[in-house]
């Protein structure tokens, strides 16, 4: 006759809690002080956006006239453009400070009056807010009197 060993409750149990003790920290990564941020290991930290590149108006009224920008290192420059794209017309050029941290971001461009001054459609501004959240760029521009905000989208 074979005997026919089966494991205890308690040996069960100690199998079970051993395996969601194993899991729980498999998945998440602690915090500073001990406890769980709920983040996975295999998740990458959020990153700065990068803003570098062309940009085109989103909320432009018309095909033929609109705004477009060009963001490097650290300018950025912000055009008319009408006759559907053939001519273009400074009205911003300024700093551009990169961003150093995920999310919503903005930052105040110190007007380069060596390019404006002699731009008849640029603002004579010393300082324009942009703002950038949700992979667009937010800024107003004020003409003839009458205040609109912009918003760029990248080309």
């Amino acid at each position: 006759m074979t005997r026919r060993v089966t494991p205890g409750i308690a040996q069960i149990a100690l199998i079970a809690l051993l395996g969601t003790g194993l899991a729980g920290c498999a998945t998440t990564a602690a915090g500073t002080d001990g406890t769980s941020t709920g983040a996975t290991e295999n998740e990458a930290p959020a990153q700065p956006a990068d803003l570098v590149g062309e940009w085109v108006q989103s909320n432009k009224k018309s095909e033929e006239s609109f705004q477009s920008a060009t963001i490097t290192a650290d300018t950025i420059e912000v055009f008319w453009v009408s006759d559907g794209g053939n001519t273009k017309a400074l009205y911003w050029s300024g700093t551009f400070e990169t961003p150093t941290v995920s999310g919503p971001f903005s930052w105040d461009s110190q007007n380069d009056t060596e390019k404006t001054s002699g731009a008849l459609l640029a603002s004579s501004d010393p300082t324009k807010t942009f703002s950038f959240d949700n992979d667009t760029i937010r800024y107003e521009v004020t003409a003839l009197g009458v205040t609109t905000t912009v918003e760029l989208k990248r080309q």
